[in-house]
């Protein structure tokens, strides 16, 4: 019985510590974003760019599928929601990033995207890193109330900084 229980509490702890949840990423206000400088660096890159967009009040956005991976992928983001409030409130973008870095750095990724009711006004959500290498997944979201108010993600950047410069650059086409 002693061995059950401690197993148990065991097994506990172990989910307990692998669930933490990381925090949401920072918005830089405008007036605080400076210019960096470039200098490219074949130890970063991005691996993989996944982009979804989910909103079922857009004709172009919901058709209908017989795909499963796509269907799978729509109630994935919705999952949990008990409501239409909930629902409405997964409305929008999201970015799933890889990126990799060959050697131990501290390293920022940050997204910077343009919306359609606010023109070419750039706003922008980062992650820092301290000391990692290898490939790291980063997830960016553009949902709620600033996607209900600003509207769909027109352009979008994503760079690796380090030290203040940017080290590795991935862009939407329309990124000018």
């Amino acid at each position: 019985m002693i061995r059950l229980a401690a197993v148990f509490f065991s097994g506990f702890a172990l989910m307990a510590c692998s669930s933490t949840q990381r925090e949401p990423p920072r918005s830089i206000p405008i007036a605080k974003a400076t210019v960096l400088p470039l200098a490219l660096d074949n130890d970063f890159d991005f691996r993989k760019v996944s982009l979804f967009y989910h909103d079922p009040r857009d004709p172009n956005a919901v058709r209908p599928t017989q795909d499963a991976m796509i269907a799978f992928e729509r109630a994935r983001r919705i999952f949990g929601a008990v409501n239409n409030y909930d629902r409405a409130e997964r409305y929008g973008h999201y970015f799933d990033v890889w990126w990799r870095a060959k050697r131990p750095a501290s390293i920022t990724v940050r997204l910077e995207y343009r919306q359609q009711n606010i023109g070419s006004h750039v706003q922008a959500k980062e992650f820092s890193y301290t000391n990692v290498k290898g490939t790291v997944e980063t997830k960016f979201t553009v949902i709620g109330d600033e996607y209900t108010e600003e509207g769909k993600v027109t352009s979008w950047r994503l760079l690796l900084i380090e030290n203040g410069k940017i080290v590795g650059i991935r862009q939407s086409f329309l990124w000018n």
